[in-house]
This record gives C-alpha cells, structure tokens and sequence, in this order.
C-alpha cells in the first residue's frame, strides 16, 4: 500500500513515518502540495496526509483535485491540524470528502489512535502489523535507560506509552535530548521488560516535553520477548486486581 505524505516539517514527517511504516505502508513524501498534484495518478497512493499546519492555504485546494478523481472507497485523506484550525474548516474538511482530521501534534497517544483508526477504516491494515501501545500500570515493569552520544550523559525518565515499536518518553533532562538531531541513531539502550533488560538499537524522531524513539532493531529474540509481554498484559492486569481490590476506582 502507498501512503502519500504532503508535508513541509521534517520533524512532523519523521514522527509519522516512523509510526505508518510498520503498519505496512510504502512512503511518497511531497513538501508542497502543487508537486503532489502533478503527481497523484503517477504515484496513485492508497492514502494521503496532508498538513493543514503547513497548508493552511494549500490543503483544500488539493483535496478538492484528489476528490475529482478518487473517492473516498478509493484513496483516504487525512488533515493534520494545528492548534488554530478552526471548526469551520473542520465542516469544510467533511464536506470536500476528507476520511478524519487529527492533531498535528501526535505525542498525544489518543491522537495516534485517531490516526491508525481512520487509517484502518479505510485501507486494508493486516492485523499482525498493528502496533497496539500501552500506558504502564502498576502491573507492569517498564524502563529505559539510553547512553546520549551529543554530551555523553545518561537518558533517564518515565516511559509515557510503549508499543512493539516504539515508545514515547517523559525524560528527565529535555534540554539535553533537544540537542541532538532527529533520527538520530542511539546504539547503547537498554529497555526493562519484566525481569528481562533488552537492548534495543533506537531511532530518536520526536523532541520536546516528550521525546519518542522507534525501535531499529534488537539482538536475536528480545523483539519476541517485548511482544509477549505487552500481549500477556490483560493477565497481569487481572492478576493484579485480584490481588489489590481496593485499587478499583468506584
């Protein structure tokens, strides 16, 4: 399946490519809008997100020349809004035929459940590629602890959600991670899952109050160790309540 991106931000790109193509998708990426449109039959994507932040004026304009052509059974189109996209467009983004809107912002884990949503909806998304992530609860024992190459310091912090690809990641010295450039490659990582430390060769592709990194790769097994964990989690959780009743909120 392709997945057209028609989006100027680096960053914004990066985070979203490094969430979709685990889902399965091939990605086109445009920085302009007029680029995407004289080549939309050569590409002919599956999908297509566009940036509203970026676009502000572009967006629709380009929806309307996708929607002459394909519907919606045809190719999905997804608006990334920023924080002063008014309602008004957001009935105009219907109206024109466009499949969802979600924030451009999409540390926020119910915004990338937006996202793989509408994506699901409408693109044929196998099951097995599905990244299902998680908030760490008291039946859980997550950790992560990676070795900065820019001032040569410790990663520490709290995991905010962790997938099978991924995690996002409230650390203790933002400044120091802002520092070093998106995608950038970090060797010496080591995850706790359960009792087990991994050691995870990640890709660093979100920075601020909450950074994300993408799994690249892990030594022979440990990928099957973190996808068992995070599937055996509904029985932690039982267990859990089991053993602690007056942790129920009522």
């Amino acid at each position: 399946m392709k997945l057209l991106l028609v989006i100027a931000s680096d960053e914004t790109y990066s985070f979203i490519a490094s969430y979709v193509r685990p889902l399965g998708f091939e990605l086109i990426r445009y920085r302009h809008p007029l680029k995407a449109m004289d080549n939309i039959d050569e590409v002919d994507p599956d999908g297509v997100i566009i940036s509203g932040e970026d676009f502000p004026r572009h967006w629709k304009t380009l929806v309307q020349f996708i929607r002459s052509e394909r519907p919606k059974d045809k190719t999905a189109i997804v608006i990334l809004k920023g924080p002063n996209f008014p309602f008004e467009e957001a009935a105009k983004a219907s109206y024109i035929g466009v499949s969802g809107i979600v924030s451009e912002h999409l540390s926020d884990p119910e915004e990338l459940d937006r996202l793989q949503g509408i994506l699901s909806r409408y693109l044929p998304i196998d099951d097995g590629r599905r990244s299902k992530r998680v908030r760490p609860g008291p039946w859980d024992r997550f950790g992560f602890i990676a070795y900065n190459p820019g001032d040569h310091t410790l990663i520490t912090g709290t995991i905010e959600t962790i997938s099978a690809t991924g995690l996002a990641f409230i650390p203790d010295n933002a400044p120091s991670i802002q520092q070093l450039g998106l995608d950038t490659i970090l060797s010496e990582c080591s995850l706790r899952v359960g009792d087990r430390i991994l050691s995870p060769v990640c890709k660093l592709v979100r920075t601020g109050k909450i950074v994300s990194f993408h799994f690249e790769s892990f030594p022979e097994g440990e990928q099957n160790i973190l996808n068992s964990y995070i599937q055996e989690r509904p029985l932690r959780e039982r267990k859990y309540i089991q053993n602690n009743p007056d942790s129920i909120e009522t």
